[in-house]
């Protein structure tokens, strides 16, 4: 009997970590693709997130401390803007002005809804001061200034990566974990156990509105404003919902992209995905600076057709950028952020 327990123990392990290698693609290796790219000035602490306006203002989310990344700044976080219309993009810091603690502010995943009714920018921005997990929700209201308008917290929202904003109080967020500990939901994703989620929340009402995800990261929205899409980090794909009446999600379809992809950014003029992806997870949760954490972007075209074009636009080995999260197109030129390293301005053509 013992022996038999002792069998099964050692083939569980051995399944684990089996499971584990495919999970965090262990021994995944990238070959080097780069494009003609310069680093932006300023940004020295990592861009987790960015995102565009159609008129090419775009706005990066800057100094994410996280649990089991590297500690690369005491400085709060920073939002940042860019004009990528400018001949020589630079970001600029934005001001916060309102009720908001600005030393534990600890920005990651952002999302700009445009308020057609009178033009306003509002800007959501996920944030977690002391590790918490909270909505903010600011104005655009001069060149260089954030209002802040209020802060959302929830017991749903109990671990959230990313936001996309459907209105202006109103959006999709994703929970990375399936518990608000760490440690806890790592091992729930090495065991392969979907328990994710993405919630819905307005000032009427707040609910799970996609479940039985591997580990939701990115979100973002079609032009059209149609279709929701989440990164599944942990299963290596990304996941298409369509919006319905009352706000419901209806999934239709996982297009898997071999890597594990963090934010998705999504080109306003074709509607392609653009990922900022991580080609092997242990590297990341290693980071050991003589083999660096590397760096991957990768675009999806046609994603609602039969057979949607998934290809590798960027590729490094952690020497140029360390752990990209995010790739933002605009009119032929990319920005790729990092979690905790710098930031680059790429030309596509």
């Amino acid at each position: 009997m013992k022996k038999s327990l002792l069998a099964a123990v050692v083939a569980a392990f051995a399944v684990f970590i089996s499971e584990t290698e495919v999970i965090l693609l262990v021994s995944r290796e990238v070959p080097l693709n780069h494009l003609n790219c310069q680093y932006l000035k300023h940004i020295e602490y990592g861009a987790e997130d960015i995102t565009v306006l159609r008129d090419g203002l775009a706005f990066l989310s800057t100094g994410l401390k996280f649990p089991g990344f590297p500690l690369v700044s005491e400085e709060p976080g920073k939002i940042y803007i860019v004009d990528l219309l400018h001949p020589k993009p630079t970001p600029v810091e934005l001001q916060i002005r309102g009720n908001l603690d600005l030393d534990s502010f600890n920005p990651h995943g952002i999302s700009v809804y445009a308020d057609d009714a009178d033009d306003s920018i509002y800007l959501f921005v996920v944030n977690h001061p002391q590790y918490k997990s909270q909505v903010e929700i600011f104005r655009f209201v001069e060149e260089n200034t954030l209002e802040h308008l209020k802060t959302i917290t929830h017991p749903l929202l109990h671990s959230v990566n990313d936001v996309v904003a459907v209105g202006t109080d109103s959006f999709y967020a994703t929970n990375h974990a399936s518990f608000p500990s760490e440690a806890l939901h790592l091992l729930v994703s090495l065991l392969g156990l979907p328990w994710c989620d993405v919630v819905y929340y307005s000032p009427e009402e707040v609910r799970v509105a996609a479940s039985s995800i591997m580990s939701a990261n990115g979100i973002n929205i079609s032009p059209d404003r149609r279709y929701i899409y989440v990164s599944d980090i942990m299963d290596h794909d990304i996941d298409v919902y369509e919006r319905q009446d009352g706000e419901q999600l209806v999934y239709l379809k996982s297009v898997g992209v071999g890597s594990l992809c963090d934010n998705i950014e999504v080109d306003h003029r074709t509607g392609d995905l653009w990922l900022g992806c991580h080609p092997n997870g242990l590297k990341l949760l290693k980071n050991d600076p003589e083999d660096p954490p590397g760096s991957e972007v990768i675009q999806i075209k046609n994603i609602h057709s039969e057979r949607p074009r998934v290809s590798q636009r960027y590729a490094d080995n952690g020497r140029v950028i360390v752990a990209s999260s995010v790739a933002a197109p605009y009119e032929g030129k990319l920005l790729i952020g990092t979690v905790f390293h710098k930031a680059l301005l790429c030309d596509l053509e």
